[in-house]
């Protein structure tokens, strides 16, 4: 039997964190190449540590000649995250850190699976298992915890760069205890809030003064009560963040991108990886059918799993979980998914319209639970299926 009651906790990381930074790199690489080409074929890699950033991975072309030409770009873009994030500290500025770029052709052994899939398909570019999510906890249909804390970081990261608050500084994390009642998410048992600051003589009571305020007007109306805790820079001082910090690196924050471990996550990170990657574009296909499902009335809550081989085109199995929430069988679920989409990586980025420069705005503050935008952004949060798996049932 599910539990009613309980507190179950999640984490976000700010948009400066180290590793949050190396995926802004990662991803606006990626974003300027399929610029460039939107069938490149990208994996990037990026290490931060104290004054320097090295990028490292594969790029496929269709001129593979071109790869110099673009390998340009790679310097002003690095520095230009840098500067948006709003690095300027000694030891990790945007205009003094070095910059090493070891990124190169791809693998004709790993693009082989792509372009030769066993049947006359686009192939998966690697086996795996991707998950994806949904749950009617908010109105985004995302788990509230993860929510919530990616909230609170991404309102301070607003006061911080519009001067509202300009003793603040990017790296940042936030954890919220979320207590349920029968199964309903109804308040805030604890909030961590750790944040970098600009003057060593600020107390954690100072930070606490500035943030506080922020964090009640994000959360829902009567979750933060006497009873809960707050633990604000509950160290002391953190003056020296960032990179300088600590050691950044792309794809270590895989559980902060995606339902903040509300739900299962399958092997692979997201940042740095074009479309034809099944780690990203499976996992984005499975959240779009998941919060299909959910926006169909279907079921209060659901998980979508996904499977793929390497250089196969065709998903090899397709699992629903609706934790006995809805009136519509899994089973049911599952024959309505592989009659409504193309599961096929090719079909995948089609539906969802994925070969675009889409990818640095989620590299921070969550890939799940984002409006849907003009240009394509976030195209897997729309809820544009709901009729057809209506139909299909």
């Amino acid at each position: 039997m599910t539990r009613k009651n309980y507190v179950f906790t999640s984490e976000s990381v700010s948009e400066g964190h180290p590793d949050k930074v190396c995926d802004r790199i990662s991803d606006a690489i990626l974003d300027a190449l399929l610029t460039e080409e939107p069938e490149a074929r990208v994996a990037c890699e990026t290490f931060a540590t104290t004054n320097r950033v090295i990028i490292g991975g594969e790029v496929g072309l269709s001129d593979p000649t071109k790869l110099k030409e673009y390998m340009g770009q790679v310097e002003g873009i690095t520095r230009a995250c840098i500067k948006d994030i709003g690095y300027e500290q000694d030891k990790f500025h945007h205009a003094t850190c070095e910059i090493t770029n070891l990124l190169h052709e791809q693998s004709a052994h790993i693009a082989q699976g792509v372009n030769s899939a066993v049947d006359k398909d686009e192939g998966a570019g690697d086996q795996g298992i991707m998950f994806g999510f949904a749950t009617r906890e908010t109105p985004e249909l995302m788990p509230a915890p993860i929510h919530y804390a990616h909230a609170i970081l991404k309102r301070l990261a607003e006061v911080r760069k519009d001067g509202t608050e300009p003793t603040l500084r990017p790296d940042a994390k936030s954890q919220l205890s979320v207590r349920y009642e029968d199964g309903k998410p109804v308040g805030v048992s604890s909030i961590v809030l750790s944040t970098q600051h600009s003057d060593e003589r600020q107390t954690s009571a100072d930070i606490r003064a500035i943030v506080e305020p922020y964090i009640r007007d994000v959360l829902p109306q009567g979750w933060i009560d006497d009873e809960t805790v707050w633990h604000v820079n509950p160290t002391g001082v953190f003056v020296i963040g960032g990179p300088d910090g600590d050691a950044g690196l792309t794809g270590r924050k895989i559980i902060v991108d995606t339902y903040g471990g509300a739900a299962p996550h399958g092997g692979g990170a997201f940042s740095g990886k074009d479309p034809t990657k099944v780690d990203r574009s499976a996992a984005y296909v499975a959240r779009y059918l998941a919060k299909n499902v959910v926006a169909a009335g279907m079921a209060d809550k659901c998980t979508i799993q996904l499977s793929y081989a390497i250089g196969v085109a065709r998903p090899l199995s397709i699992y629903a979980d609706t934790f006995g929430t809805g009136d519509v069988a899994p089973a049911e679920i599952e024959r309505a998914i592989d009659q409504v989409i193309d599961l096929t990586p090719r079909g995948i980025r089609e539906h969802l319209g994925l070969n675009r420069p889409i990818y640095a705005r989620t590299a921070a503050y969550g890939h799940f639970g984002r409006a849907p935008e003009s240009d394509g952004g976030f195209s897997w949060e729309r809820t544009d299926l709901v009729d057809a798996l209506k139909k299909a049932i």
